[in-house]
């Protein structure tokens, strides 16, 4: 039985995230911003439903989804674009593909311990954020 990642996360470090948004085509202005903010991460987790919430100064993103169910993801907020995403388990990691403009596009969620990890793919690039849980 998978893990149930529900809790508060606040962010720890981050590990090439300028790559990570240049490969979405982020412009280098907003790229310098997005590097300095420090997100917060809630995710809910019910049975197969699930909420995650990236809390920042800047803007807030919400994905709300059914495991294993595919669905239209917005990015706007994000890059601008949308794709056809679907989430599930792969052992205890979450995963999540993002079909679209961008190839090898997605992430995992994991935890060890108290901290939660997650590795965000577009392209060739690949960002690592690691949080704390708080509650």
């Amino acid at each position: 039985m998978p893990p149930n990642l529900t809790g508060y996360y606040r962010f720890v470090s981050q590990d090439n995230m300028d790559g990570y948004l240049r490969a979405l085509d982020i412009n280098v202005a907003l790229r310098k911003l997005v590097c300095l903010l420090k997100p917060d991460k809630e995710i809910i987790h019910t049975g197969d439903h699930m909420t995650i919430r990236t809390i920042t100064s800047l803007r807030n993103y919400i994905m709300d989804f059914d495991l294993g169910k595919e669905f239209e993801e917005d990015l706007g907020p994000v890059d601008g674009r949308k794709c056809q995403t679907v989430v599930s388990w792969e052992g205890d990691q979450l995963v999540c593909e993002q079909q679209g403009e961008k190839r090898n596009r997605g992430w995992r969620h994991w935890l060890e311990g108290d901290h939660l990890h997650l590795r965000m793919t577009a392209e060739d690039e690949i960002c690592v954020q690691i949080f704390q849980k708080v509650k």
